[in-house]
């Protein structure tokens, strides 16, 4: 399966082939500063999975609420996020799931970091969920 996705200006596209590993919605106050919405949405996959096919992001590197380095792709022009890339996993690329064409259905997300979800999110109770972030 190929999906593309890219930033709201149309800059800077991408696709990606296969199954992503996971799909997330994570709830922590990075990701929804990122998002600028109640949580991001994330799916991360291999690296060779991954295709820029046009433009050139540019990049910033943060440190995640469990300590590891994330370097994150950003439009120049209109600024959207697009992928991270956790430096602690080089061979993962992480899409943002808002900048896909065609957004995954969120139904059997895994929910993380729900510690910090806000007040009025409703997670289905029999979706998988963490309190942090998943270990192991």
């Amino acid at each position: 399966m190929t999906r593309a996705g890219g930033c709201q200006c149309g800059a800077v596209r991408y696709e990606i082939a296969g199954e992503p590993l996971a799909l997330f919605v994570c709830h922590c106050t990075e990701c929804r500063k990122q998002s600028a919405s109640a949580f991001g949405i994330s799916l991360p996959l291999p690296c060779t999975g991954f295709r820029l096919t046009q433009g050139a992001p540019n990049f910033w590197s943060r440190r995640s609420g469990s300590g590891i380095e994330i370097r994150c792709a950003f439009c120049p022009g209109c600024g959207s996020r697009l992928w991270d890339e956790p430096q602690d996993a080089p061979d993962i690329v992480v899409i943002k799931g808002g900048s896909l064409d065609n957004p995954p259905d969120i139904a059997r997300a895994i929910h993380i970091w729900t510690a910090s979800r806000l007040p009025g999110v409703i997670i289905p109770g029999d979706a998988r969920q963490f309190a942090k972030e998943p270990t192991g």
